[in-house]
Parts: C-alpha cells; sequence; structure tokens
C-alpha cells in the first residue's frame, strides 16, 4: 500500500492520492505570514498523517530493503534518502525546534522539505530522478564546465573593471563578480549589477552568447534520457 504498486492496486493507488493531498494542504500555510486556527489544524492533522506514513514504512523496510537479515533493513531505513526527507518534514512540528530558540525561520525552510515527499507519489517524477542518476556524469561534467566558465569570467571581469575608481565601480567584491557571471550565464541579467567599461561590456556580451550554448547542454541531454525513459516505461 505504502509504496508503488506493480498491478495497479486500488489502495496503493488511493493512499498516494492521500498522500499528496495532504502534503499540498501542509506547503499552504508557508504561503503566509501570520497563521490562524484552521492553518494550526492543518499543520497538527498532515504531521499526525506523516508520522504514520513514516512508521508504516520503517515497518515494512524489510520488504523494500530486502536484506539478508530483517533487522538490517529496520536498521539502515531511517538513514535512506527518503526516510531523511519524511523525518526533516516531521521534526519541526514535534516541538524539537521550537520559535523559542529563534529558529522559527529555520523550521519553516525546513518544513518546505514537504515538497520533495511528492517524488515518491508520482511516477514521471520518478522517471526523471532516474534520468538524473543515468546521465549523472555527463551533468556532472557539464555542471564543472559551468563552475569554472562562471569564475574564469567573474576574475576576467573583476580585473577588468577594475581600472575604475573604486568608489564609482559596479563590482567592488570578487562575490560581485561571481553574481554577476552567473546571472550572466544563465542569461537572466537582474541589471542591479552591470560593467562599466567598454571592455567590460565586450566581455557581458560574450559571457552571454556563450552562457547559452553551456545552458543548452543539459537540456538536450535529460530531454532525450527522458524519452527513452518514458518509452521503456511504456513498454514494461
Amino acid at each position: 500500500m505504502v509504496e508503488h504498486d506493480s498491478e495497479g492496486l486500488l489502495v496503493s493507488k488511493l493512499y498516494d492520492l492521500i498522500m499528496l493531498i495532504v502534503i499540498i494542504i501542509s506547503i499552504i500555510p508557508l504561503a503566509f505570514r501570520e497563521t490562524n486556527t484552521l492553518f494550526t489544524y492543518f499543520e497538527i492533522v498532515s504531521v499526525t498523517i506523516f508520522i504514520i506514513d513514516y512508521l508504516l514504512r520503517w515497518f515494512t523496510a524489510d520488504y523494500k530493503l530486502k536484506k539478508d537479515k530483517k533487522w538490517k533493513s529496520f536498521l539502515l531505513y531511517p538513514f535512506t534518502i527518503f526516510a531523511i526527507i519524511d523525518l526533516l518534514s516531521i521534526l519541526p512540528s514535534v516541538g524539537l525546534f521550537k520559535p523559542s530558540f529563534k529558529l522559527f525561520r529555520i523550521t519553516r525552510l525546513i518544513k518546505i522539505i514537504r515538497i520533495f515527499k511528492l517524488v515518491r507519489y508520482s511516477r514521471r517524477i520518478e522517471l526523471l530522478f532516474n534520468v538524473l542518476k543515468k546521465e549523472r556524469a555527463t551533468l556532472f561534467t557539464v555542471f564543472m564546465v559551468a563552475v569554472s566558465y562562471i569564475i574564469v569570467t567573474a576574475l576576467i571581469m573583476f580585473n577588468a573593471e577594475g581600472s575604475i575608481d573604486g568608489e564609482n565601480a559596479h563590482f567592488q567584491t570578487f562575490f560581485d563578480a561571481l553574481y554577476w557571471a552567473t546571472t550572466t550565464l544563465t542569461t537572466v541579467g537582474y541589471g542591479d549589477i552591470y560593467p562599466a567599461t567598454n571592455l567590460g561590456r565586450f566581455i557581458s556580451m560574450l559571457s552571454a552568447i556563450l552562457g547559452v550554448a553551456i545552458i543548452a547542454l543539459p537540456s538536450g541531454v535529460i530531454t532525450a534520457s527522458y524519452l527513452d525513459e518514458l518509452k521503456n516505461d511504456k513498454m514494461n
């Protein structure tokens, strides 16, 4: 019932649907600064269901992990990725993190982790994660290329704009240059930090053009692999 059922049993589909609704409801209060009685009830009901779900998955860990000895499955389950996500989505609401500790904002951030629980109940998202896992070597290479490009262009821009008087320079620190390089690479360009010299503008143009190419690389890899996963899933 608590895991994806290969036979498509109604009780398994119903359980997934209920959990999806509960997760979405539990996230709604995070979109508001103030709290009210309704949101409090939302929190109590959703956390209670999350706790029950966590315990059910823990009690059936031997079926999922399938270790040679059952006790190993029960011991290892709390350290699996989804078990950690489940636990972090519960802890802020059971008093471990209290506003009296001045961690109210942190508790709200931790609660946002609940959205990752949606992955477990959506087959299409699960396929996407399979794609990321399958193509992790290629994607990691592209990521390293992007990071290297950001650092290099940031260094170039930081030194190119360094000829301007310190008070008038837009790139006061190297972090400013990194921020500019990242937004330019992703073709976002907020415009709050920009080059003032002709050399800096020329570097900015090159960075934007090359950024399109670098960003397009993982998109093609993910799309092609995702289509293959969808095809294999339909065949199975």
